[in-house]
């Protein structure tokens, strides 16, 4: 699943959310990113956006198109964490938070 990342200067960045849970997530990214920075991270799911502030972790591994990058959320929404409950309450399955061929180009609204 695409996700959208804002940066503190404003600059956006894309990655693949490759897992996702209520306390954070991994995404694969091009070129890792500091541990430490904070950004912002917005995603579609079939019950509704979710975006929040997340804090990124220390690069686990190095696929072979990019890195894997844990982050932790530090601030949602209450109707964004409630989307993302309900993702996730929904399937026992992840893939079901993948994205549509429709919804992919609403990650340009996002932010």
């Amino acid at each position: 699943m695409l996700a959208a990342i804002r940066f503190d200067d404003g600059q956006r960045s894309r990655g693949k959310l490759f897992s996702i849970s209520v306390t954070g997530g991994l995404l694969k990214l091009v070129k890792p990113l500091s541990q430490g920075d904070f950004v912002e991270i917005g995603f579609q799911t079939k019950v509704g956006t979710v975006i929040g502030m997340a804090e990124m972790l220390s690069p686990t591994r190095k696929a072979t198109d990019g890195t894997l990058q844990p982050f932790r959320f530090i601030a949602l929404g209450d109707d964004d964490h409630r989307n993302l409950r309900m993702a996730l309450q929904s399937v026992s399955d992840q893939s079901y938070l993948g994205l549509s061929a429709g919804l992919a180009s609403s990650l340009k609204s996002l932010f």
